[in-house]
């Protein structure tokens, strides 16, 4: 992704969901221009999360925190009073531009996929993306069979709750806000492709 500073696979998605309602709650409190590691821990004594263990909490709000840094201002914005469906299409991005692997597999595997109409996803073309990927990448190489199995596992449940993929794991074709489409081509028009699909709206957005 262009907007990426980091090449290398950071693999730390491994919890939680897409955390949408929690990321507009965690938003809501960033003030512009105040460094993001402030607005988590405001968003530790405001209690953002309401789970038994505190350490729970503070896991939660770090990978929120991590998504919504690689959201600009505008895309905040938009995020923070759009509707739901264009939070997590821009909670989505946002995981994409963090997590390198993510980008890659939305791009390399969703959109080119979606675009030659086989549609079906498995946890058996996560695993052979993974394996192709680790031959270039010690780090994806170490990574345990448990590790593997988790990321896998999480990954799939943000793609469903993104509207990425159906609940029995098929490829929807995306259909984003016009104000989403606009913000993308602003920025990087080759993210639209995170989105399988969504090129074709370049020229006839809603």
């Amino acid at each position: 992704m262009s907007k990426r500073k980091d090449e290398s696979y950071l693999m730390s998605f491994g919890t939680g969901g897409l955390y949408v309602n929690e990321s507009v709650t965690v938003a809501r409190l960033h003030c512009h221009g105040e460094n993001w590691d402030a607005t988590a821990a405001r968003a530790r004594e405001a209690g953002a999360f309401q789970v038994r263990k505190a350490s729970s909490a503070q896991r939660s709000i770090r990978e929120i925190v991590n998504r919504l840094r690689w959201l600009s201002d505008d895309e905040l914005e938009v995020f923070v009073e759009g509707e739901r469906s264009e939070q997590a299409s821009l909670l989505w991005l946002a995981a994409c531009r963090a997590y390198r692997f993510i980008g890659e597999f939305a791009v390399e595997v969703l959109n080119e996929r979606f675009l030659s109409l086989r549609t079906a996803v498995t946890y058996d073309d996560f695993d052979t993306f993974l394996a192709a990927k680790a031959e270039w990448s010690p780090k994806l190489a170490a990574l345990s069979s448990t590790t593997r199995a988790k990321l896998r596992a999480v990954l799939f449940r943000l793609m469903r709750e993104a509207e990425i993929l159906s609940p029995d794991d098929r490829i929807l074709g995306s259909m984003l806000s016009r104000r989403v489409v606009a913000l993308i081509h602003s920025g990087d028009p080759n993210e639209l492709r995170c989105f399988p699909g969504a090129e074709r709206q370049m020229g006839g957005d809603r």
